[in-house]
């Protein structure tokens, strides 16, 4: 028996904290160095994870997908920060994490990003980008000395379960997909899927330990390389009439004479509706981030994108708050309510990223007055619908979260608050609404769903109609969100 076998911690108790045992403590592992050169290698694939789902979230379709890459660009981003945290303190200053580590790792990532389907996105991601990164965490918990190097295996013990579940979410999306796929298209995805091996075995693995060599098929570019991004949003076949604008939730909202019962319903609409709010920042990041091919060059901090893919992801739940509302009423809400993307569009179109920025903190802290968020949650409670309360209570919370990372990344560049906010609104009366050239051009009619939507909660709640909240009937031509006015285009 060896000398650190024969070793025990007094009365027996669990040794090293709890780590590992003496053993395994005792056996080399791998060198600051060694473990610095792998860490940039998680960083940038989780980087590259990060910005993938930020340039395909607004020009996805289906509205599950688009959640999906919500959630997952604000899980990448908190692994990115666990990760440049780490390599930070391994006595790496200056990081070189903006380095890209190998060349065919940087075109494994651009074919994913360049996929030409869904079924292409989500295959590449998650059955070819985030596999490869778990198996690479596993081998580097084998590698390492888990007692030397455990803050390293701390957080990969804190990411490895989110890998897990976003791969099996991700499995479950691609079987769903390929039920519509043809034969053609699942043998494209055979040929794409080994081209991305291709890739990912030039760059000696995710990791770069593979050994490298001349067996290895040289990569080529199987997207052709003809991708461009794309910030105009896109909804799926439940999104019937996008750039209905004819029913003013706010108006609605703030009138005393409707019950708060019915105020729900609008509420349930205005949170479901978020789903563009996602569609906006998206591009917001995605354009600051690639005007330069650095963040840090293009005058923001890393802390910056991650507070934004936070509030990204915040917004996406807040959408989805509204669609478990309708279903819990037993709402068919792609038949009731005509959930547009008319500001997401406008704003994508007509502003700079600086400006969409501006308007995004102009309205969250508009959301702080008394008609805001605080009044949502008052009516939540007054309605009865314990749901509702329950979703706003978390929604008034996410929004002054918002409020202060807008204070911290968007007022500091202003003298005041009030300079902050008046430009926040100036870029708002910027956006041209284009409400009669849509109508004109048979976009849609801007028609008054409120009745149909109101009429089937009554039968479905045994109300009988109220014949004045049936009538409402004010829509988003002169005024926006915020009540005020809205410039016209046509």
């Amino acid at each position: 028996m060896s000398a650190i076998e024969n070793y025990k911690p007094l009365k027996g108790l669990p040794p090293l904290a709890g780590v590992t045992d003496f053993a395994d403590a005792a056996e080399p592992g791998m060198s600051v160095e060694e473990c610095v050169d792998r860490l940039k290698r998680f960083h940038y694939a989780m980087h590259r994870t990060w910005s993938i789902c930020l340039a395909r979230l607004t020009s996805e379709p289906i509205y599950e997908l688009k959640m999906g890459l919500s959630h997952h660009a604000h899980l990448a981003a908190e692994h990115v920060t666990l990760l440049r945290d780490r390599v930070a303190e391994m006595r790496h200053p200056p990081l070189g994490l903006d380095k890209v580590p190998h060349v065919s790792l940087e075109g494994f990532f651009d074919e994913i990003l360049m996929s030409k389907s869904a079924l292409g996105l989500v295959t590449g991601l998650y059955r070819g980008a985030l596999p490869a990164v778990l198996e690479a965490m596993r081998r580097y918990l084998e590698d390492t000395n888990l007692l030397t190097d455990a803050p390293s295996v701390r957080i990969f013990k804190i990411m490895m379960p989110e890998f897990e579940s976003m791969i099996e979410w991700g499995d479950t999306a691609i079987s769903a997909l390929e039920k519509e796929a043809t034969v053609e298209d699942r043998a494209e995805m055979e040929t794409w899927m080994d081209e991305l091996s291709n890739w990912l075995e030039s760059a000696g693995g995710l990791d770069g330990t593979d050994e490298l060599d001349g067996d290895i098929a040289t990569p080529v570019r199987f997207s052709g390389g003809d991708w461009e991004y794309d910030k105009i949003p896109q909804r799926d076949e439940r999104f019937p009439d996008p750039y209905n604008m004819g029913v003013h939730a706010e108006e609605f909202l703030y009138d005393d004479r409707f019950e708060e019962k019915d105020k729900v319903l609008m509420m349930f609409y205005k949170r479901i509706r978020e789903i563009d709010v996602p569609e906006m920042m998206a591009p917001i990041m995605y354009e600051m981030v690639n005007a330069t091919g650095d963040e840090e060059k293009g005058g923001h901090p890393w802390a910056f994108y991650r507070d934004l893919t936070r509030q990204l992801w915040d917004e996406a739940r807040h959408a989805m708050m509204g669609e478990v509302g309708f279903a819990k009423l037993g709402i068919d809400w792609p038949k009731l309510v005509m959930v547009n993307f008319t500001w997401s569009l406008g704003l994508n179109e007509q502003l700079t990223p600086q400006e969409r920025h501006a308007v995004l903190w102009f309205i969250e802290q508009g959301l702080m007055n008394k008609t805001g968020k605080r009044f949502e949650w008052e009516v939540g409670k007054a309605s009865g619908d314990k749901y509702s309360a329950l979703i706003q209570d978390f929604d008034w919370a996410d929004e002054v979260l918002h409020a202060r990372i807008g204070r911290d990344w968007y007022v500091k560049d202003f003298e005041n608050v009030k300079e902050a906010a008046d430009y926040g609104s100036a870029c708002w009366d910027k956006v041209l609404s284009g409400w009669e050239e849509w109508k004109k051009d048979g976009l849609t009619e801007h028609r008054n769903w409120w009745p149909d939507l109101y009429r089937t909660a009554c039968k479905l709640r045994g109300d009988e109609p109220d014949p004045e909240v049936e009538a409402f009937d004010v829509n988003y031509n002169e005024t926006r969100a915020d009540l005020q006015r809205v410039s016209a285009s046509g």
